[in-house]
């Protein structure tokens, strides 16, 4: 089998769980990564043996790609995708899919028209126990659903600030919407409020330090998602789904390790796994490049999860409640 030639925009923390994890693929060889801060792409491509770009339209400019990977801050999102696009070229993204909901909404209409092969990093979805709770929900449907997440503010100067990352719904906790969408069903309405207060160590920050989402489900079920990056360290991730005589939970111990629990009457049993959902959903991925099964994630479902977070932070900025499907048409 011939190798696949890929490429990586974007060389930070994600970037090179996505890198680890196709380095260790005999079809696979990375040709080229880029990163605009400067040392850092040098630094990457060699430990690869690609070249180094500084910035991602200079690598798709010059190389000859099967396939890229964009691992890049939400606001660096549209141009890169458009390149792409008007290559042909297939292409994984990293959530949040953009800044906004308009730059994600014409990116989608590129991929209809060209059929380009995509998938998006909403990795949740490839752990095998989301599958097993995907099971037990069958049979008790959810009635109510909790979401937390409790974290600190990250570091890259970008992210504290609306501008940059669009915010914490946004950007992080857009993983427990697309979760929730996944195990009980689309979203009709959804009601937020935020509160944003000063950060100690980001004197330029204004994106909120918390944030509630009250959420109608189409199936009736009801739920809160909410989220802070006003602690100091990581508190807790995860979703809690209650169906008939049923509580089943997903959460994140760490950054490489994910539990089950499951309760009913007759006690709890936890599952915990360190299966590497990221190298799962690039192997997916790249067997979809070459001809292969549809991805779990492609852009146009990725997008409905977009239009959700997008819609719990207009909620919230707004002060009214909002239909996520009447901001995707």
């Amino acid at each position: 089998m011939s190798r696949l030639r890929v490429g990586c925009v974007g060389t930070g923390f994600i970037a090179g769980r996505h890198l680890g994890a196709l380095s260790g693929l005999d079809d696979v060889e990375i040709v080229a990564v880029a990163d605009s801060l400067p040392g850092r792409a040098e630094e990457v491509a060699a430990r690869y043996g690609a070249r180094a770009y500084p910035d991602g339209a200079a690598l798709l400019d010059t190389e000859e790609l099967d396939a890229v990977w964009f691992c890049v801050p939400p606001f660096a999102h549209g141009p890169l995708e458009t390149a792409a696009l008007a290559r042909r070229l297939p292409f994984f993204v990293e959530k949040p899919l953009a800044l906004d909901l308009g730059t994600a909404r014409e990116v989608a209409r590129g991929v209809r028209e060209t059929g380009v092969v995509t998938a998006v990093g909403y990795h949740w979805r490839h752990l095998d126990l989301v599958a097993r709770a995907a099971e037990l929900l069958r049979d008790a449907p959810p009635q109510l659903v909790t979401g937390h997440w409790l974290d600190r503010t990250p570091a890259a100067p970008w992210w504290s600030r609306r501008n940059g990352s669009g915010g914490q719904v946004l950007e992080q906790t857009t993983h427990l919407f697309d979760l929730a969408r996944h195990l009980v069903g689309e979203v009709a309405t959804v009601s937020s409020g935020e509160v944003t207060r000063p950060r100690q160590g980001f004197p330029s920050a204004d994106a909120p330090t918390a944030a509630t989402a009250l959420l109608g489900f189409a199936s009736g079920a009801v739920g809160t998602i909410s989220s802070t990056s006003a602690l100091g360290w990581r508190h807790a991730v995860g979703l809690q789904l209650l169906g008939a005589g049923l509580v089943v939970e997903l959460g994140e111990r760490s950054l490489t390790d994910h539990e089950l629990r499951v309760s009913t009457v007759d006690g709890a049993q936890v599952t915990v796994s360190d299966e590497d959902p990221i190298a799962r959903e690039d192997r997916e991925f790249l067997a979809a490049v070459r001809g292969g099964t549809p991805v779990q994630v492609p852009y146009e479902e990725a997008l409905r999860t977009h239009a959700l977070a997008w819609a719990a932070d207009l909620s919230a900025r707004e002060g009214r409640p909002v239909r996520p499907d009447e901001e995707l048409s």
